[in-house]
């Protein structure tokens, strides 16, 4: 078995071979820190997130890199409207990106450098584009400029594969006097006072947006990089203009596959404030837990679009009850542990080795779920064992059957003290065999979506979700 992945550059799926066999080097676009991260957001985090565990099972070491953009004109703006310093904003974001997408059990990167902390090996890059021709100096009353020459690179728009015209028709580029085409792009843009910034041969400014993850990437994985992925959003004008500006630098590739996720929709819908719409991952997970946002989206192949819908995320939740109701048919095993049943994890090996096909994975583990729930008790402890070790490669399956019908959304009503208390009266109403009040407290914990099982004189209880 080998993996095999879209690669977008070349349009086609293609064998993944590392530039070294011991080491892969993954660089992810990480978020812009200016504003709580919506869900489309969490569908790179998610995709990325099972193709480092992939490869971490497969070779020696992995070294996953995943910015933090912290200086932009975004975070400018919101700073400004929120009347905050910059630095409070981007660490209060920062920490809320972090709890976000641990509730959606991903791991976290091995680098996630910022982009402030690498000025100066953006200016060095810079200058390397300078002395090459690639890059010039327009001067401006209110400072200097470094633009990208377009003209200087004949293999600008290979990623996109766009012509000349639907490309400064897509970066929506600023006609502006001190550019010598209208294509080419900032590198370094000088600072008011009042804004972030640097001294540079330049003066006074700060980065382009494109130059940062070329800078960070370089830094941490080398001039050459296996994998580069983040959403398609990206491919034109952000990853184009990685692409142009390392190769150029450096004279050889930059990224030898490109791997990028579809975009997400809202109830068929592109996600927009204005439609009232947009919703962060915050707003999600008071509709449901992490790992319900997580099998939603890996039930849809990573490069198709998707649509949020609140009914997806319900049949997402039925799907993981079944699953966590085969586990409790098994002893209990830790998160990944477990024997292996040869066919099983072939077959799901293969699913995820041709181009990350979660949606059939998904359905090996559907299966798997069925023979645990048809299985005798020592069987069924063996086939858990594997569902379990499969499912923990999706970032599934985490916890323990018990622990998952507790849980509820983060807006569930009763909390876990309050549903004890409840089962604790109506425990008591039935000793005095007041049958009517302990009916009474039964169905006032259905009503709120808690179900009890009586099972050999204990009380048992769960969320239906």
């Amino acid at each position: 078995m080998s993996l095999v992945l879209y690669n977008t550059l070349k349009r086609a799926k293609e064998p993944f071979t590392p530039l070294r066999p011991d080491h892969v080097g993954m660089y992810v676009c990480g978020p812009t820190v200016y504003d709580l991260a919506h869900i489309g957001n969490a569908r790179p985090v998610i995709v990325f997130d099972v193709l480092y565990r992939l490869l971490k099972r497969r070779y020696p070491r992995v070294t996953y890199v995943r910015n933090i953009t912290d200086v932009d004109d975004k975070i400018n703006a919101a700073a400004k409207a929120n009347n905050e310093p910059i630095a409070a904003l981007t660490k209060r974001t920062t920490d809320q990106f972090h709890a976000d997408i641990a509730a959606l059990n991903a791991l976290p990167p091995d680098v996630e450098p910022r982009a402030t902390e690498h000025i100066g090996e953006m200016i060095a890059l810079i200058q390397i584009l300078i002395e090459r021709n690639h890059a010039y100096v327009a001067g401006r009353r209110r400072g200097l400029h470094v633009l990208f020459s377009v003209e200087s690179d004949p293999a600008y728009g290979k990623l996109s594969n766009r012509s000349r015209d639907e490309m400064i028709a897509g970066a929506r580029v600023e006609v502006a006097p001190y550019k010598k085409d209208p294509a080419d792009f900032v590198l370094w843009k000088p600072s008011s006072p009042d804004l972030p910034g640097w001294d540079s041969p330049w003066g006074r400014g700060r980065p382009g947006w494109h130059i940062e993850c070329s800078a960070m990437s370089k830094k941490h994985l080398g001039q050459t990089i296996d994998i580069h992925g983040g959403g398609v959003d990206l491919v034109f004008p952000h990853h184009e203009n990685e692409v142009a500006q390392s190769e150029c630098a450096h004279g050889q590739t930059f990224a030898r596959y490109w791997v990028h996720n579809g975009f997400l929709t809202v109830n068929g819908e592109k996600m927009s404030k204005s439609l009232g719409n947009f919703i962060t991952i915050r707003d999600a997970l008071k509709l449901a837990p992490g790992e319900v946002i997580r099998a939603f989206m890996l039930g849809t192949h990573y490069r198709q679009p998707i649509d949020w819908t609140e009914e997806a995320l319900k049949r997402a939740r039925a799907r993981l009850d079944r699953w966590y109701r085969a586990l409790a048919r098994a002893t209990p095993a830790a998160p990944g542990a477990g024997e292996i049943e040869h066919n099983w994890e072939r077959e799901f090996l293969l699913a995820l080795d041709d181009d990350l096909n979660t949606p059939h994975a998904l359905s090996v583990l559907d299966e798997q779920a069925s023979c645990v729930l048809g299985a005798g008790s020592a069987d069924a402890t063996r086939f858990a064992a594997t569902l379990r070790a499969n499912a923990y490669l999706l970032g599934l399956l985490t916890k323990d059957a018990g622990q998952w019908f507790r849980q509820g959304a983060a807006n569930d009503g009763l909390g876990e003290s309050e549903i004890e208390r409840l089962i604790a009266e109506r425990n008591d109403a039935r000793q005095r065999k007041d049958f009517a009040e302990a009916d009474r407290i039964r169905k006032q914990l259905s009503d709120q979506g808690v179900v009890l099982e009586d099972k050999a004189g204990a009380t048992t209880w769960r969320r239906t979700g």
